[in-house]
């Protein structure tokens, strides 16, 4: 899979998550195998009024390449301006070691906040609007030689899958690749996602488009299930690497012929510290040890005395509190 000057052999992508996937996981999930990272959502409309606090979630570091900036909105004029700023690496706020790898547009978010602004799925609603914040998109982030890609979902609802519409119309716009989460909007994450509507698009397209499929991805052998089911060219794993960011190795070690030693409990312990660790560093100790507790209870999912360790976790305020309840 190629977008733009960058080659991905396997496909393997981290789907973008809001309030998962920062620095810390994306280079977690990248040590681990993961080929394509994307950022958290940035608010076109936020960074055009530098926002500081959004700017940051659109901040690079240096071993994170190849890495997307998501950007989601409405405004066909901001999202041009917006993807020129991330393009450019011309905006306040923060300071990316590296350039993105693409501008990818959120055209999937289902959360009710995000969709009645007009953002994120909402746009699968307003197929000519979608077109149109596409090619600002692409005609701001052109001078920079940045690819647009975008993000959708299944449709609205079940009356409404119009992923194929969408597509071929951000296509037509200039994006350079599409992912399908095989969910509409209405059932947000569940049920059982249709990989027949990634199989539709990646036949709607140019084989030149690389189409990412995105649902119920949550082991290597869904990998390999989906990529011979659907014939698209990428995967990318959402929930499913929360906890078990190995996900991405195992499906490198097979993939080579080579035999995948899955973590032992202690290797699972010490790698949610690590991740601690690093978010801490990255934000400070206070908010960010309180930000771990959620993120670090997926580790423990099927180990004993589990629960009694997630109740723990969701009353931490240090990382002294987090490495006690881990025993690392």
């Amino acid at each position: 899979m190629r977008i733009g000057n960058a080659t991905f052999p396997l496909g393997t992508a981290l789907a973008p998550m809001a309030g998962f996937t920062d620095a810390s996981m994306r280079l977690l999930c990248r040590s681990l195998g993961c080929e394509l990272t994307v950022t958290e959502m940035v608010s076109a409309a936020a960074l055009c009024y530098r926002d500081l606090k959004t700017a940051r979630l659109a901040r690079l570091p240096a071993d994170d390449f190849p890495c997307a900036v998501q950007l989601f909105g409405h405004d066909p004029e901001e999202m041009r301006r917006a993807a020129a700023m991330i393009a450019s690496g011309e905006y306040e706020g923060a300071c990316s070691a590296c350039a993105p790898a693409a501008i990818d547009l959120n055209m999937g978010c289902p959360v009710k906040k995000i969709v009645s602004a007009g953002d994120g799925s909402a746009l699968m609603r307003t197929p000519s609007l979608a077109g149109e914040i596409v090619r600002a998109a692409v005609e701001g982030a052109a001078p920079y030689s940045v690819p647009v890609t975008v993000k959708i979902r299944a449709g609205w609802d079940e009356s409404s899958k119009n992923a194929v519409e969408i597509a071929k119309i951000a296509v037509e716009a200039g994006a350079s690749a599409i992912t399908v989460h095989a969910r509409t909007r209405a059932q947000m994450y569940a049920p059982s996602a249709d990989w027949s509507v990634i199989t539709a698009v990646r036949d709607a397209l140019p084989k030149e488009i690389p189409v990412i499929g995105n649902g119920d991805v949550t082991c290597a052998d869904d990998y390999f299930r989906m990529k011979e089911q659907c014939g698209c060219d990428g995967i990318a794993v959402g929930r499913a690497a929360l906890g078990d960011p190995w996900i991405f190795a195992e499906i490198r070690a097979r993939s080579k012929g080579e035999p995948f030693l899955p973590p032992d409990e202690a290797e699972r312990r010490r790698t949610a510290y690590a991740l601690a660790e690093a978010i801490v560093e990255a934000e400070g100790e206070g908010a960010a040890a309180r930000e771990c507790r959620g993120r670090i209870a997926h580790f423990l999912k099927g180990m004993r005395g589990a629960a009694e360790a997630r109740a723990r976790l969701m009353k931490v305020e240090t990382l002294a509190e987090i490495k006690e309840i881990l025993g690392v």
